[in-house]
């Protein structure tokens, strides 16, 4: 894939990313959305190839970044012309076809990489592993990150690449950084780990009510720091202002009736005696209290039944003072459905982001309303172009695609102040979703800045 024809003149904070990359075999970068990872990692995989430390690479992405991202980057840039990039997607045959290709640099989705190792059998081939988007390997227990714990020792580089490294705490980087360094900073054991920086309650084997000793946070930060490098958008960029409106939506009486019955006693009834819908556990619960607040539940068959309206009249009111496209947010199938049949009354052009099409649709000014599910547009897409309105109809417990899922438009290139509207029922499970986003974000938040780069430093 031959490079394009803009020429790349990195500012200081990417200049020192690039170094940071090359000065060290095992490093994280935690660069906060919009600051040009994905080129700053392309440059400096250039040199060290160029310098021959670096043979193949590999970069393991989410499949929508793996596929459309990395490729497109490398062709945009004129000092990475010649730099050959092969993607590996599609199906087996595709895969292998691409696997063969003679390139520099091949990027595979995450879903992908245990198959890979397994292909490999021990022959691994890749001297250096990017892994865009680290979360992806937070959980220990995990096929992909099992996978990447076999090769570990087979790679003399490996780049770990994101914004979030503790979207639901602390605890979530000991897996991360094992596969930087393989154990060597925060031990070898997340047994360890835990019993050395955390407090916990143990019953019947399961740990609970687990949290930081006091002190921990500094602790970790000090053996991390010589090897991740975090930077925040906000002491780099110059980007628009983006506002929260949390709008509390009132429930009809009758519903609301039934949302508290339903909290209380875990099983409620729709349209008959014989349409329960139950919670067989707290999760559920949660889940099926989130779908009420959306306006419908399903039942124990998949089968959706509507409770109330409240939430579509709100988005309805909220679509129509905009006049300019909105980007919404859902998380339930029936959600997508219910939004997309009432505002198709209003005649407005209405589009689920499914595939590049859609996208590409909406930066061109040809969508009114994008409904997409945060999961599917939470990496390196650019969306920036289309609008500057989000509408969360309903929000996630995931912290990472919540801050994720907003920086498809508050990043650079957005001309206008970023309004995100949150549609909270009140009363609801909604309330205690947007509490704990909040309270994750505070934990994130205190990691990175006692990691962020300080360039008046250097």
């Amino acid at each position: 894939m031959a490079g394009g024809v803009t020429r790349f003149r990195p500012y200081p904070y990417q200049e020192r990313a690039i170094e940071w990359i090359v000065d060290h075999p095992a490093c994280g970068l935690l660069l906060d959305m919009g600051l040009g990872k994905t080129v700053v990692t392309l440059t400096a995989l250039q040199r060290l190839q160029d310098w021959c430390e670096v043979g193949r690479a590999l970069v393991v992405a989410p499949k929508t970044v793996a596929e459309s991202t990395w490729g497109a980057e490398a062709a945009k840039w004129r000092h990475l012309a010649g730099m050959r990039v092969s993607v590996v997607a599609g199906d087996a045959a595709h895969r292998e076809k691409a696997l063969d290709d003679d390139a520099d640099v091949y990027v595979i989705g995450v879903d992908n990489f245990v198959w890979l190792v397994e292909r490999c059998k021990g022959r691994w081939p890749y001297d250096c592993v990017v892994l865009d988007e680290l979360t992806k390997f937070k959980n220990h227990r995990s096929l992909r990150w099992k996978a990447m714990k076999r090769v570990r020792k087979m790679c003399s580089r490996v780049i770990g690449l994101t914004g979030t490294p503790a979207p639901n705490g602390l605890f979530d980087l000991w897996a991360q950084l094992y596969c930087l360094d393989g154990g060597e900073r925060l031990g070898a054991s997340v047994t360890r780990y835990r019993d050395t920086y955390f407090d916990y309650f143990e019953h019947n084997h399961i740990i609970l009510n687990l949290r930081p000793k006091t002190g921990a946070r500094a602790a970790i930060e000090a053996k991390i720091g010589d090897i991740c490098l975090s930077m925040q958008a906000r002491d780099y960029l110059e980007l628009p202002e983006m506002a929260v409106h949390d709008v509390r939506v009132q429930l009809p009486a009758e519903a609301m009736e039934g949302y508290r019955r339903f909290e209380r006693d875990m099983v409620t009834t729709f349209m008959n005696d014989e349409a329960a819908v139950s919670a067989a556990s707290a999760g559920v619960l949660l889940n099926k209290l989130a779908q009420y607040a959306n306006g419908a539940v399903y039942n124990d068959n998949g089968v959706t039944y509507p409770v109330h309206t409240a939430k579509l009249d709100m988005l309805e009111e909220i679509v129509e003072q905009a006049r300019s496209p909105v980007l919404v947010f859902y998380q339930y199938r029936h959600d997508v459905e219910r939004i997309a049949a009432r505002l198709a009354k209003k005649r407005l052009r209405v589009r689920r982001y499914e595939k590049a099409a859609d996208l590409e649709a909406w930066n061109a000014g040809d969508v009114d309303v994008l409904l997409a599910h945060p999961a599917s547009t939470a990496y390196g897409l650019n969306m920036q172009q289309g609008g500057h309105y989000i509408v969360w109809f309903g929000l996630g417990w995931n912290l990472e695609l919540y801050q994720q899922a907003n920086a498809r438009l508050h990043r650079q290139g957005q001309r206008r102040p970023v309004q995100v509207y949150r549609l909270l029922a009140a009363g609801t499970v909604d309330e205690r979703v947007a509490e704990a986003l909040t309270g994750k974000r505070s934990v994130q938040d205190a990691l990175l800045e006692g990691l962020r780069a300080d360039m008046a430093r250097e």
